[in-house]
């Protein structure tokens, strides 16, 4: 009886990122390998149906000895999600790669172009089964978070916009998390607060009295009142998963719902939110 065959070694892909947004990516796989392809797809919920626009096959050319090379330019639309990397060889059966070294100092400190009207961030990760994923944000406008500071009894938010301009009037909002429970003052659920702009860059403060306990999640309305808001988020650097790695302090302050804790933290899209828990008295 014949042994079955030993299941194949993972292919390594090594990642390399540009300033502008794009990303190379090198699989080592010896042998004959034929037409090769890097092969995305976009991880899609249960109840939907995946589309051509939920995979993206980017051709594997030899590079060296033993290795292949995919080129993933800014150019190419990535849709917002979490896409899975495959490698696709002369057998045309899709192997998942696994992370081999990735180099994404480009990223950190990164300013996009102002003339594309857009941001696209494109950040490879491992996941938790190791596997290599690629996680793609594609905002327009947006409006990156900088730099958070903790006030007094309240949080400073420093940033700025691409993709629009700041005109007078312009503020901040917070938007009670839907089916959270939490309220503003006059029980609407949204907060305004008003900021201060210059040019593309803008700050304001959210004081934690008034807020009551629950998820706050915060955006930003560039053009005031007539214009569209946009949600506040930290894309920009070289960290695709921020909640883990970016942690604040948290402030106790006493609101008209009794005491409370409150605090920034990013979602898991590296959105920014607030966190107001209450205290026992």
């Amino acid at each position: 009886m014949t042994p079955p065959a030993a299941p194949a070694a993972p292919l390594r892909a090594d990642c390399i990122g540009d300033s502008a947004g794009g990303l190379t990516f090198d699989v080592a796989a010896r042998g004959k390998t034929g037409a090769a392809l890097l092969v995305l797809r976009r991880r899609v919920p249960e109840a939907a149906h995946a589309d051509a626009a939920d995979t993206v096959s980017l051709p594997l050319a030899p590079a060296a000895e033993g290795r292949l090379r995919a080129a993933l330019p800014s150019s190419v639309s990535l849709p917002e999600g979490r896409w899975d990397a495959y490698a696709r060889l002369s057998d045309g059966r899709p192997r998942r790669l696994v992370p081999g070294v990735t180099d994404l100092r480009s990223l950190a400190g990164r300013t996009p172009s102002a003339l594309l009207g857009h941001v696209a961030v494109r950040i490879p990760y491992a996941t938790r089964q190791g596997n290599l994923t690629v996680r793609s944000w594609l905002r327009a406008p947006h409006a990156e978070a900088v730099d958070l500071r903790p006030a007094s009894g309240g949080l400073t938010v420093r940033g700025r916009v691409y993709g629009t301009q700041l005109v007078p009037g312009a503020d901040a909002e917070l938007r009670a998390r839907p089916g959270d429970g939490a309220g503003g003052a006059d029980g609407s659920g949204v907060r305004r607060v008003d900021l201060a702009a210059e040019r593309t860059e803008f700050a304001f403060t959210v004081p934690y009295d008034g807020l009551a306990p629950g998820l706050w999640d915060l955006w930003l309305r560039p053009a005031g009142e007539s214009g569209p808001v946009v949600r506040l988020a930290r894309l920009l650097d070289d960290v695709a998963d921020k909640n883990p790695v970016f942690t604040f302090p948290r402030t106790r302050v006493r609101t008209p719902h009794g005491p409370v804790e409150a605090g920034p933290y990013y979602t898991r899209d590296n959105d920014l939110s607030l966190a107001v828990t209450p205290l026992e008295v």
